[in-house]
């Protein structure tokens, strides 16, 4: 009796093989084994029916064919992707792809990757989730439309190169929006009154001549002086001490946006390293009990922990620091974050034996540092509070009161795990009625400041508030931005460039739907209903479409073009028109004024000289739709386009071999190597030799 479990990762099949028999054959379909096309639109619209053209990827044809064999000779077939909207999809197009009806397999989850967690998961196989499919369809279906509709207005209204997202668009803004308010940011002067007492005791002015005085209070030298000479010769009595007991509860544990936010304060990780540390944790790593799953799943909203996780978290802390660390009863937190809907537990460890200082001898530098920041936090959630105690001492002249703070831990209670505790501040001992002189009185001028810019972090805790993108959008949004140079990163700060400011201004006018907060936030809720068989995902979308079509026709002819073109006095060797200089995402270069009928350019050469480098037809038709294949060149060196960019998208390193596939018939490639040339198709990589007619 055979039986085959699919998954999505290598490391996952490998660590889940170690805990189940030999009738089982565990294989990885290595992420998305079926998508929308690269090179086309790939959604057909027909009035308000929306139907993907999905597509098996040509990275995937090898191992999708691989999992038809094994799926020929299972008795039972497990689709056992992440139990997300996600890992949904992906169990559906797995199911799909090899022929089997999606409904029909079972469909195994679970939240550790655990020998008890495996065996439970077998034990209660559940069906697919077609309304989480759906979800995500309309999710990818959504994108896709803005990306595909939206992106090429903006190359031809600003910039070659732009790209626009449902998602990405909304945080670019509110990073423009920021930068905004720190442009037009006019700083206002004020002034504190500087004092020490005797045995440099630093106090803060809080009245003066029977009004309250705060921060921006004194907004020029005169008042300053003024309060100054009217209240340094006074005599200064201790009027009253306040003492109270605060209690400082600890923090749940991790979600996904709370883990990015406390990685990157904490060990200056940025969301995508987090993400990439955390995944190898949950897949698998080598443990003193075997290979195992480290921690749970990492892309979660939910603050759920496990009954047998509370049990040995309480155990643990009785143990090892005793009952006063430990509550009455387990700690259980809610979800707070806008529109949760992972049904997920909390990021934990799944073995507390596994503590950090074991975990040092497995885990390099950095899954070290992960691995403790999530074990800590866990531990502590479950412990009792810290208690501090805080004492305010007011200082009264008869001009002036001050305010003297103290504080002081008496129990750290989970500062003993997690760290980071408030140092005390230990005031004298004082009486009420006791004389104060004074050791030092000034006044200071300061500056208000602009509010602070985004870090990472922030940028993730901003886009969680306002509902924008779920778990697991915050880090590849954050990564776009990056990589496409609509943002820089200095100093940990998140710095929109020129071109961001131009592009959301633009879509502020003409978009706003796009990259409003509001707006995006209610997309997502509308994409939970989907999953929670509330909305048809059809109707979600054709509610979005027809409106957004309608701006982007409209756009063509109201949208001014955004672009400085200088004219070089040179003619377009393609069409004869005027060629001039443009600006790109990688600096200027040449291309001919009548784009996009003319797709003629190149790039400039050292100090402003042209390269003479120009596309030359190969005499080969292009494989996705039939244009004319030119050779191009970039800084990487020399690669095979089609003519008809932007609309198709066709690109390879090699030159295409301009004959299909005998087996497949996809298109082939030929490879010239030292030991011979061959052709290679794209698909299913057939080879075959070209041999030398001379």
């Amino acid at each position: 009796m055979s039986k085959l479990i699919i998954v999505e990762s290598p490391a996952k099949a490998k660590t889940i093989k170690n805990f189940l028999s030999s009738e089982y054959k565990v294989i990885a379909s290595k992420g998305h084994i079926r998508d929308l096309p690269k090179s086309s639109f790939g959604i057909k619209i027909d009035g308000d029916n929306f139907t993907p053209e999905y597509r098996i990827s040509s990275d995937h044809s090898t191992i999708v064919k691989e999992i038809k064999e094994l799926a020929k000779s299972a008795d039972t077939i497990y689709l056992a992707t992440d139990e997300d909207r996600e890992g949904e999809a992906i169990a559906y197009h797995i199911a799909t792809a090899i022929g089997k009806k999606p409904e029909t397999l079972p469909r195994i989850v679970f939240h550790e990757i655990t020998k008890g967690a495996i065996e439970a998961a077998l034990a209660n196989p559940r069906k697919l989730d077609m309304n989480s499919v759906n979800a995500q369809q309309a999710r990818r279906l959504l994108d896709r439309i803005v990306g595909y509709k939206l992106s090429p207005l903006l190359n031809i209204k600003i910039q070659r190169g732009l790209s626009a997202g449902r998602v990405q668009s909304s945080a670019l803004k509110i990073l423009v929006d920021r930068e905004r308010e720190i442009r037009e940011f006019k700083p206002i002067e004020y002034f504190s009154i500087d004092t020490k007492f005797k045995d440099d005791l630093e106090v803060e002015l809080i009245e003066f001549q029977g009004s309250k005085i705060e921060k921006l209070t004194i907004t020029n030298p005169q008042r300053a002086k003024y309060i100054l000479d009217n209240i340094k010769d006074d005599k200064f009595k201790v009027k009253s001490i306040e003492s109270k007991e605060r209690k400082t509860n600890p923090q749940p544990p991790f979600m996904t946006s709370t883990l990015q936010q406390s990685a990157s304060n904490r060990l200056g990780f940025s969301p995508k390293k987090t993400m990439m540390l955390a995944q190898s944790l949950y897949e698998g790593v080598q443990t003193n009990s075997g290979f195992m799953g480290a921690i749970t799943y990492m892309r979660t909203d939910s603050l759920n922990i496990a009954k047998e996780a509370l049990s040995a978290a309480r155990e643990l802390i009785k143990s090892e620091f005793g009952d006063k660390y430990l509550p009455s009863k387990a700690q259980i937190y809610a979800t707070k974050s806008k529109g949760a809907q992972e049904a997920h537990e909390a990021i934990r460890p799944t073995n507390l034996s596994f503590t950090p200082d074991i975990a040092a001898k497995f885990l390099d530098k950095d899954l070290l540092k992960l691995y403790t920041l999530i074990y800590n936090r866990f531990l502590a959630s479950q412990m009792n509070p810290s208690i501090s105690q805080t004492q305010n001492i007011i200082i009264k002249s008869d001009n002036s009161k001050f305010k003297l703070s103290g504080r002081k831990v008496i129990f750290d209670g989970f500062y003993k795990v997690y760290g980071d505790i408030d140092k005390d501040i230990v005031l004298p001992s004082l009486n009420i009625g006791d004389d104060l002189s004074v050791q030092s009185m000034q006044s200071s001028s300061h500056f208000t400041e602009p509010p602070s810019r985004y870090s990472e972090a922030g940028l993730v805790k901003k886009l969680e508030s306002l509902g924008i993108g779920r778990p697991s959008t915050y880090a590849p949004t954050i990564s776009l931005l990056t990589s496409r140079d609509y943002v820089k990163v200095e100093k940990k700060q998140l710095i929109p460039n020129d071109i961001a400011f131009t592009m959301t201004s633009v879509l502020e006018e003409h978009f706003n739907d796009i990259v409003d907060s509001e707006f995006t936030s209610k997309m997502e809720k509308k994409l939970d209903d989907i999953a929670e068989n509330k909305a048809n995902w059809q109707e979600v979308l054709s509610s979005f479409y027809n409106p957004f079509i309608q701006k982007i026709n409209d756009g063509k002819t109201n949208i001014k073009s955004q672009k400085v073109a200088e004219p070089i006095g040179e003619k377009c060797p393609e069409c004869g028109g005027e060629l001039v200089k443009r600006k790109g995402r990688f600096g200027e270069f040449i291309a001919c004024l009548n784009f996009p009928k003319c797709k003629y350019s190149r790039n400039l050469g050292k100090s402003d000289k042209l390269e003479k480098k120009e596309p030359a037809k190969i005499g080969i038709k292009c494989p996705e739709c039939g244009g004319e294949l030119v050779e191009r060149f970039s800084k990487k060196g020399k690669f095979y386009g089609c003519l008809n960019y932007p609309k198709c998208n066709f690109i390879s390193k090699y030159k295409p071999a301009g004959k299909n596939c005998p087996s497949c018939n996809a298109p082939m490639i030929l490879k010239e190597l030292k030991k011979g040339d061959f052709n290679e198709c794209l698909q299913c990589k057939f080879k075959e030799e070209v041999k030398d007619d001379k």
